[in-house]
């Protein structure tokens, strides 16, 4: 079995302007590179009436032992203005040893290390004693209904078992080695709109003004001390993203007013009991000052740990014999994929740099996705073992 190349995988599948949610073939793509390494695929589109639909993948090698997932997403962001970047983002080129172009980061070229490291194992082990799995989906930079929350759904139904879950999310804050992710804050956000009554100003005792409510609930919100922070996990943190007071007479005292707010929460709480903590302050207050609230919670995913085994410490090393860095075992970040799988298999993730994910000039140094691949293949050995 020849081996696959990372850096030129990278450039096949950057070259798909694959904008959230749109395949625009690269699914076909890399189910065509699996199917020659061995791996049965199946292409599964979810949709439903509110949401565009998403083309995933589900690719498995070997049919009985332990099984070894990478989930990963070939869906990437819009690449904004196209005259501020140097080369075209979806015509990659490689300057002063990185590889620039849209996903070269988030995440296209860590899908490409993981096929690499798949071709290297594979030749050095004919006799698989297990199964390698891939989860892609296309959908983790968009809405994330149609991708991996119903592919999990799925397996589940299919009764399909993953033992061990790698998600290839950029982890490191600037060197390749730093960091390991084995658990995500939840993120809860709330859309808040106090009712008052509209009047003049000259006449503020025939009006009530939600302005006064509002103001008043939302430094109530910012001097609670959630808890003081785990382990594992940094303090829950609540910031307020907007206030909205929709008046430009300067006369008129308004009728409502609105703001927004997130929650980023460890596993102290839950989305559940955070809601009725915050539904207790909006009811206190706004009875005291004779208003009306209305709230309309989001939440993106529950607080989670996967608790370190002996395999994670094993993971750990490998980074660290390529890296001659020890990887922090972090929490830290936003919301990943990794809040789904991690219902139906202990997971971690590890992957690039993600210092230029989402900007300009998105990049990959070439020695990072070198020493990746290699790392992954490592991984796969250990695992095996």
């Amino acid at each position: 079995m020849q081996k696959i190349n990372e850096l030129e995988l990278a450039k096949e599948l950057i070259r798909f302007p694959s904008i959230t949610p749109i395949d625009a073939g690269v699914m076909s793509f890399i189910e065509k590179k699996l199917t020659k390494l061995g791996f049965k695929t199946k292409i599964i589109t979810f949709k439903d009436k509110t949401h565009k639909p998403v083309k995933n993948l589900y690719a498995r090698l070997g049919n009985k032992g332990p099984n070894f997932c990478y989930a990963g997403h070939l869906d990437v962001v819009p690449p904004g203005n196209l005259n501020d970047w140097t080369v075209n983002p979806f015509k990659p080129k490689v300057k002063n040893g990185h590889l620039i172009g849209r996903g070269a980061n988030d995440m296209k070229s860590s899908i490409a290390a993981f096929v690499s490291a798949v071709s290297i194992f594979l030749t050095k082990n004919k006799n698989l004693k297990g199964s390698i799995s891939f989860l892609i989906t296309g959908d983790e930079e968009g809405d994330a209904v149609n991708g991996t929350k119903k592919l999990v759904d799925y397996l589940k139904k299919k009764k399909e078992k993953i033992n061990f879950c790698l998600v290839g999310e950029p982890t490191n804050p600037n060197k390749l080695g730093e960091m390991v992710k084995i658990g995500r804050r939840g993120s809860l956000t709330g859309k808040l709109v106090i009712n008052g009554v509209q009047g003049h100003v000259a006449y503020p005792h025939r009006a009530n003004n939600p302005s006064t409510t509002i103001v008043e609930i939302l430094k109530k919100l910012k001097d609670i001390k959630f808890d003081s922070g785990t382990k594992n996990f940094q303090p829950t943190n609540l910031e307020v993203t907007s206030i909205n007071i929709n008046n430009n007479i300067d006369n008129i005292i308004p009728g409502s007013a609105g703001a927004t707010f997130n929650i980023r929460f460890n596993n102290k709480h839950t989305s559940k009991s955070l809601k009725k903590k915050l539904n207790t302050i909006f009811s206190e207050i706004c009875g005291k000052k004779k208003s009306r609230y209305e709230i309309e919670y989001k939440v993106s995913g529950e607080a989670f740990l996967c608790e370190p085994s002996s395999f994670v410490y094993k993971i750990q090393n490998i980074i660290k014999k390529t890296t001659k860095i020890k990887p922090k075992l972090s929490t830290s970040g936003g919301t990943s994929d990794a809040r789904f799988i991690r219902k139906i298999s202990p997971c971690l993730e590890f992957g690039l740099v993600g210092k230029t994910m989402h900007k300009i000039d998105e990049a990959v140094s070439l020695k990072d996705l070198k020493n990746l691949t290699k790392i992954y293949a490592e991984i796969l050995e250990e695992y095996f073992k």
